[in-house]
């Protein structure tokens, strides 16, 4: 019983649902936007927690490897900007993250990042596995992020799980950690925030 009104919370309330119809982006268009954010590799674990009652409504994976994207699975963030290919956004620049992170956070939700720095390897792995993972099912965005996880060499350890934020504490409880929340104040849903969003170049 808990699963399922998990799962409702998920569709109805975040990012966790069917977005407006997709043209997957070619295979050109995703290489022309390609960005590695310089320093180490990363792994960031996104989850939009609700400012209500502290439930999570959605999770994303970040990877920064040989480029930078977001493992976005069964997301509502839609935008010409923003190549997608099967749940994978490309060309995650700085003013990308910023776009993704203000769509999301509203007076409903803030957004969590929660980062760890990872070899080279595991990012490539993580990276690969997002982009050979599929589209993922409404409200199943955290089962898909923490089979992806789990996967990654040094993080086995990870609980399968369809709570976003069991996934946040299980990266709480990790050493070496980076964590930061982000807010705004505005009204409406993802899609509303999608459709308002400018991204600056």
């Amino acid at each position: 019983m808990r699963l399922i009104a998990a799962l409702a919370v998920c569709v109805t309330l975040a990012g966790c649902a069917p977005p407006p119809t997709v043209s997957y982006a070619s295979n050109e268009r995703v290489a022309s936007v390609a960005y590695r954010e310089p320093g180490p590799a990363t792994i960031t674990v996104l989850t939009m927690v609700s400012n209500r009652d502290g439930s999570g409504g959605h999770s994303a994976l970040m990877i920064n490897g040989s480029q930078r994207v977001i493992f976005d699975p069964a997301g509502s963030f839609v935008n010409d900007r923003v190549p997608e290919q099967q749940d994978v956004l490309y060309g995650v620049s700085p003013a990308v993250l910023a776009g993704y992170k203000s769509a999301h956070a509203r007076s409903t939700y803030h957004v969590v990042s929660q980062t760890v720095e990872v070899t080279p390897e595991q990012a490539e792995i993580a990276l690969r596995l997002a982009r050979q993972n599929g589209a993922v099912a409404r409200a199943f965005c955290t089962n898909a992020n923490t089979t992806l996880l789990r996967q990654v060499p040094g993080f086995q350890d990870i609980r399968t799980t369809f709570f976003p934020t069991n996934l946040m504490e299980q990266m709480a409880a990790r050493v070496g950690v980076m964590e930061e929340k982000y807010y705004e104040d505005d009204e409406g849903t993802i899609v509303d925030g999608v459709e308002n969003l400018v991204i600056a170049e």
